[in-house]
């Protein structure tokens, strides 16, 4: 018999003392119910299971806790403040640490390395310093805190003050915190201070102290370097000063732009200041620089002053404008620097427009290259360009310029190319392709437009700007449209150009995919439209490539919308023909006389129809007609639309098609 299946009377529990040790102090028995009293005429009794099964069914009706996972690090050093006083070699003063403890119990945060700390408190209270634990870090003092929350620590320190060359620092040592503040006091006045690794926000002398304010990153050392204040004699000294002066003169239909770099060279003294003299009817409109404080016009001189006197170098821009005639001869106005002991540089001129340099006399110049004058004016793409230099001398030698500039009425380029393409597509189940094109088309030059369509395809017909025509063919077999032409000087329209083709393909599958081939033209194609009416029982998607699927919109050029709105939108079940003969004088009359646009319609119908059946009475037509018939725009359909297709290039567009089952599995 087994403990953990035995069933005992009352007095055979009392006869074995473990059995009933363990139902006093376990409470792992249970009444077994009344149940099996229903069934069996026996007394009720225990159920005796062992600890391990006791231990497994009170786990699963108290489920322990988890425990909260610990902090990702013990503490953190949030901010380190640093108030400090110089005496001699020493700087001695005290370093705050904001420390953010997050973990229960006994944390180590290192006190920054280098620092001479010669005592810790924390809430006014003495700390020890241990130190690290061995390894890297075992010279790095560190204090034990226990109390989770933010605490202060404060610290005693003194730092070294090195001397080198005449110049004294302090370093701070850089830490883990994000954010350094320091404030150091020198007791001494006239002193040049220099930072290096964060900024100086705050710098003051009162009394016979300088105070010093600098914030740093806590990841990087923080070094004060100051030395004697020298005095600097060069503002008492007479100015002496070199100039180079490059100046672009743009001539327009009715001004003259120009642009001038000025460099300024100080060898001796402080310029506050630089003059520029200015020639007659010369308006400045903008100076610019880094140092440029201010700057003004008066007297034929334009005055520039600068934020700081100016010890070496400095550069700024000058934009001006001034009146000029169109052609003829022109007189440049030239900058000049004043008060220099010599000056260097040169001036451009370009024609802006139709429009060239015939001929010039110079003074004081001499002919140059224009990559020698500079960035301002190498950079310059003009087809009509000049540069001279400066002729080397005495700065006060004379100088002036004089272009004869010719002008030439524009014409307008020669240009053919396709604005917008569109496509109506119809594609049945059995890979057949129904395709309507049209272009918009400017053209001065062309006399042709060279198509080629898909391998297999058959033209059915083609129309220039609303009128049937019977198209040519190229040895290499495309097919040439004949061009309507501009005059030379003029604008260029669009005018429409439509042709119609069948295509065979293979019959589509339940899945699967089709590559549908457009006409190559020998024109550039600036936008292309594609709408692809595909069978009802197929869903259709496009592929990525030249065409990416859009909302509908309607043609952008105004020849194919004028096309829609006349009824253009047509297919010819026929060969092109020429146009029917024109209607007997009565008719065209009647036409003309006709100010309803409907009924006019309805006559050239009626005589049209009348030509074409006295034609057949005669017995023998001449040519084709032919029949137009509105294009069968037939099931769902898919827009897309593609850009900048190059000349003698067939767009594509790849499409996926699975068939989509009815319900109930038919």
């Amino acid at each position: 018999m087994t403990s953990s299946s035995a069933r005992f009377s009352h007095s055979q529990v009392i006869r074995k003392p473990w059995l009933l040790f363990i139902c006093a102090v376990a409470p792992f028995l249970f009444f077994a119910g009344t149940a099996g009293a229903q069934t069996a005429s026996h007394a009720p009794g225990w159920v005796v299971i062992t600890i391990g099964d006791y231990r497994s069914l009170h786990a699963k009706a108290y489920p322990p806790e988890h425990e909260p996972e610990p902090p990702p690090v013990e503490a953190t050093l949030t901010r380190v403040d640093y108030d400090l006083r110089i005496e001699g070699d020493l700087a001695a003063g005290r370093a705050s640490l904001t420390v953010d403890v997050l973990k229960d119990g006994w944390v180590r945060v290192p006190i920054p390395a280098g620092l001479l700390v010669r005592e810790a408190r924390l809430d006014g209270k003495l700390v020890s310093l241990v130190p690290g634990a061995a390894g890297k870090g075992a010279n790095q003092l560190s204090a034990l805190l226990s109390r989770p929350g933010r605490s202060v620590l404060q610290l005693d320190i003194a730092l070294p003050v090195v001397s080198t060359a005449g110049e004294e620092s302090i370093s701070l040592p850089s830490t883990v915190s994000g954010i350094t503040k320091a404030s150091v006091r020198l007791p001494r006045q006239g002193v040049e201070i220099r930072l290096n690794g964060g900024l100086l926000a705050e710098k003051s002398e009162s009394g016979t102290e300088s105070k010093w304010l600098a914030y740093a990153r806590g990841n990087e050392a923080l070094t004060f370097t100051w030395k004697r204040k020298t005095e600097d004699h060069r503002s008492t000294q007479a100015l002496r000063l070199r100039g180079s002066l490059t100046e672009l003169a743009g001539l327009s239909e009715d001004s003259t732009a120009i642009m001038a770099e000025v460099k300024v060279e100080v060898t001796q003294g402080a310029a506050r200041e630089v003059r520029i003299s200015l020639p007659d009817k010369v308006t400045i409109n903008q100076v610019a620089g880094a140092t440029v404080a201010d700057w003004e016009m008066k007297d034929g001189q334009l005055a520039v002053t600068f934020l700081e006197p100016v010890e070496q170098n400095a550069r700024f821009i000058v934009s001006g404008e001034a009146r000029s005639p169109r052609d003829g001869q022109i007189t440049i106005p030239l900058l000049r620097l004043l008060n220099t002991e010599r000056d260097t540089g040169g001036v451009a001129v370009e024609v802006v427009g139709a429009g060239e340099i015939k001929e010039f006399k110079s003074e004081g110049l001499e002919n140059a290259d224009a990559t020698d004058l500079g960035d301002v004016v190498s950079g310059r793409q003009s087809t009509s360009l000049s540069a001279f230099r400066f002729r080397s001398g005495d700065a006060k030698t004379a100088r002036s310029l004089t272009v004869n500039v010719a002008r030439y009425e524009t014409q307008a380029m020669l240009m053919a190319n396709v604005a917008e393409a569109r496509y109506n597509v119809l594609i049945s189940g059995e890979g057949k392709t129904l395709v309507q094109a049209r272009y918009a088309v400017r053209n001065n030059q062309r006399n042709f437009l060279k198509v080629n369509l898909p391998p297999g395809s058959i033209l059915w017909s083609a129309s220039l700007a609303g009128k049937p025509i019977r198209p040519g063919q190229s040895p290499d077999g495309g097919v040439l449209l004949p061009l309507e032409k501009s005059h030379a000087g003029d604008e260029a329209p669009e005018f429409a150009v439509e042709l119609v083709y069948v295509a065979r393909g293979a019959a589509w599958n339940d899945k699967g995919q089709f590559k549908l081939t457009l006409p190559a033209l020998d024109l550039p194609v600036s936008r292309t439209g594609l709408l692809v009416y595909h069978p009802p029982l197929f869903k259709v998607t496009s592929e990525t490539g030249a065409f990416h699927v859009e909302m509908y919109e309607a043609p952008a050029s105004a020849a194919l919308n004028l096309a829609e709105e006349n009824g253009r939108n047509v297919v010819s079940t026929a060969a092109p023909a020429p146009p029917p003969p024109p209607p007997p004088k009565a008719a065209a009359d009647y036409v003309a006389k006709s100010d309803d646009g409907a009924a006019s319609n309805q006559a050239a119908a009626q005589t049209l129809f009348d030509n074409f059946k006295k034609t057949l009475s005669g017995g023998k037509a001449v040519g084709i007609l032919p029949i137009e018939v509105s294009f069968p725009s037939f099931g769902p359909s898919l827009f897309m639309v593609s850009e900048l297709t190059a000349e003698n290039q067939a767009p594509s567009a790849a499409l996926n098609y699975q068939h989509e089952k009815k319900a109930g599995g038919r």
